[in-house]
């Protein structure tokens, strides 16, 4: 499978100018060289948005940018569960008779939207290894 290349704003604009025209997805793909998934992709988030051609001129590429591929109201950087206090994890895993699973279940208790146990303890893993790199064990 080739690896997902990211569309320039050029060709956004020109998908949209394209579909604004009546220009059918295929037709579009075969203009830009892309999958008309691709096209269609493009053209749902920009109809979810309530973007259409002609775009408006104060429309930076920026600005097209960040409303196409914003995250559904989650800013950039910040996690979409809420995370474990991994601190307190560490100190509790230590104690005799702890395990991750009892641990888990704990934390499922008190947030039933949180992680998966897979997701758990592979970010608890992903974390010990990041220590590890860091010099501390």
């Amino acid at each position: 499978m080739p690896a997902k290349r990211r569309l320039t704003m050029r060709q956004l604009r020109q998908m949209m100018r394209l579909a604004g025209s009546g220009t059918s997805s295929r037709e579009i793909a075969v203009t830009l060289g892309i999958a008309r998934s691709t096209v269609q992709d493009n053209l749902r988030r920009a109809a979810e948005v309530g973007l259409s051609w002609p775009l408006p001129g104060d429309l930076t590429d920026d600005a097209l940018e960040g409303k196409l591929f914003a995250r559904n109201g989650v800013k950039q950087g910040t996690r979409r569960r809420t995370e474990p206090i991994w601190a307190e994890l560490a100190v509790e895993l230590k104690r005799p008779g702890v395990t991750l699973l009892i641990l888990w279940e704990e934390y499922r208790a008190s947030n039933p939207d949180g992680y998966g146990y897979s997701r758990y303890v592979a970010a608890r893993f992903m974390l010990r290894l990041q220590g590890m790199s860091q010099g501390s064990r």
